[in-house]
C-alpha cells in the first residue's frame, strides 16, 4: 500500500495545513508557513479568526450530542488533529456516539490515527474523499453511519472551497437529503464584509497556487440552510454563537455560519 507521506505535495500548500499553522500546529511544511504569513501579514485578525471557528465548532459539537442528543457526525473537511476533535467533544456528552471523519489530504490520512480512537461504546471512522463527490461520501460514511437514524453533517469552513455557489448548494442538498428527520446542518465559512480579509484571501488565491478559497456574504450562507429549521441565533459571526459564559464581548470575526435541524 502507498504511504500516505509519498503523496503530499510540499510545493504547493494545503488549506489543512495553513489552518493548522494559523492554529499553532507543526503539522505543515514551509510552504503552507509561508501562504499564511502573507495572509497574515495583510490580514492580523487571521488567527483570532482561525481559534474563534474552532471554539464554535465545539460548541456546536457539544450542543449537538448534548442537548439535541445527536448520536452520528458526519465531519467534512476535518483538517489535522488538533484539542478537542468532533469526536473528543461528541463522546464527552455522549460516549455512544458515531463519528466519520472526511478529507482529501494525504497528510490527514497519516494522522488519522489520531482520529480514530473512540469509547468502547461508541466509534470513529476516516475517509479519504472530497466534498465535491457527496455520493462517495455517503457511500463510504454508511459503513460507520446508519442513515435511518439522525446524522450532524459538519460542514466547518469547507464549503468556500467550491467557488460556484450553485454546486456548493447541491453539494449540501444531496448530502442533506440522505439523511432522516431529525438530522442538521451544521457550516461556518468565511465572509466577504471586511476588505482586509477578502484582499488577503484575494492574494493567497493568486500567489499561492493552492485550490483558491471564496469567502461568502452571510446571506449566501444562509441559503445553505434553505428548507431546514435554522436555530437560534440564526446564521451569525461565530463568535456569536451561542458563546460560552464570560465569552460573550469577543470580538467578532470575518467568519459565521450556523446550525439547522431537518424537519
Amino acid at each position: 500500500m502507498t504511504d500516505p507521506a509519498d503523496r503530499i505535495d510540499t510545493s504547493v500548500p494545503h488549506s489543512a495545513r495553513v489552518w493548522n499553522f494559523l492554529l499553532g500546529g507543526t503539522d505543515n511544511y514551509p510552504v503552507d508557513r509561508q501562504a499564511g504569513e502573507r495572509v497574515f501579514a495583510t490580514f492580523p485578525g487571521m488567527v483570532a479568526m482561525a481559534q474563534q471557528s474552532r471554539q464554535m465548532l465545539r460548541r456546536v459539537v457539544r450542543y449537538l450530542a448534548g442537548e439535541a442528543g445527536v448520536a452520528q457526525f458526519l465531519d467534512i473537511g476535518t483538517g489535522l488533529p488538533t484539542m478537542d476533535n468532533t469526536h473528543e467533544v461528541a463522546q464527552r456528552a455522549l460516549p455512544t456516539a458515531r463519528i466519520v471523519y472526511v478529507d482529501n489530504d494525504p497528510m490527514v490520512l497519516d494522522h488519522a490515527r489520531a482520529l480514530l480512537t473512540s469509547t468502547p461504546e461508541g466509534a470513529t471512522d476516516y475517509i479519504e474523499a472530497d466534498v465535491r463527490d457527496p455520493g462517495a461520501v455517503l457511500a463510504e460514511a454508511a459503513r460507520t453511519l446508519d442513515y435511518d437514524r439522525p446524522v450532524a453533517l459538519m460542514l466547518m469552513g469547507i464549503l468556500g472551497l467550491v467557488p460556484d455557489f450553485d454546486q456548493a448548494r447541491s453539494i449540501v442538498a444531496t448530502l442533506m437529503d440522505a439523511l432522516p428527520s431529525g438530522s442538521h446542518l451544521a457550516v461556518y465559512d468565511g465572509t466577504d464584509q471586511d476588505p482586509d480579509y477578502t484582499e488577503a484571501i484575494r492574494a493567497y488565491n493568486a500567489g499561492s497556487g493552492a485550490i483558491p478559497y471564496t469567502p461568502r456574504s452571510p446571506e449566501l450562507i444562509t441559503r445553505f440552510f434553505d428548507g431546514l429549521e435554522l436555530l437560534e441565533p440564526g446564521v451569525v459571526p461565530v463568535t456569536r454563537w451561542r458563546p460560552a459564559p464570560g465569552q460573550e464581548d469577543v470580538p467578532e470575526v470575518s467568519c459565521a455560519g450556523g446550525v439547522a435541524r431537518k424537519p
